[in-house]
């Protein structure tokens, strides 16, 4: 189980725990959708395309890890490590979304806490980088939609 917890209620950063042990920290990025982390020494990059639906992982030396397709939308697609995970949003108002292989849920993500913004993921199968990617990546696509809520 992977737990993410607001640091603070400004910049939007994320403390990543998983089975009760640190692992790594969201840092959200400024000036485009996406965020940067660290995992066993390791840094990675998160970038949105122009239109938010589309993620790319690299690592350190600029390497593509993982492709988040048609982010935000009811189906959508992680690419890693010559695998693709399908998720679901189990619902048009929900905040869950639901990890899928074979035809049969395996996993699941969802957001503990509105106000809080704490995410909880099951992701079994998947490489840590990788979780927190897809983790980052529903953190940005939620803090958005609450942005542009707002500003509505």
């Amino acid at each position: 189980m992977l737990i993410a917890e607001r640091m603070g209620m400004w910049r939007g950063r994320y403390r990543l725990v998983a089975d009760g042990q640190p692992v790594a920290e969201w840092d959200p990025s400024w000036w485009r959708t996406g965020g940067d982390f660290e995992v066993d020494g390791h840094h990675y990059q998160v970038r949105a395309n122009g239109w938010g639906s589309k993620y790319r992982m690299v690592d350190e030396h600029g390497a593509e890890v993982a492709l988040v397709e048609r982010a935000g939308r009811k189906h959508w697609t992680v690419q890693a490590g010559g695998r693709t995970y399908e998720f679901r949003r189990e619902s048009m108002w929900g905040n869950r979304q639901a990890l899928w292989a074979d035809g049969v849920k395996v996993g699941s993500m969802r957001r503990t806490s509105a106000w809080s913004g704490a995410v909880e993921a099951d992701l079994p199968g998947m490489p840590l980088p990788v979780q927190i990617c897809v983790l980052g990546v529903q953190i940005a696509r939620w803090q958005a939609e609450q942005s542009a809520a707002a500003g509505a």
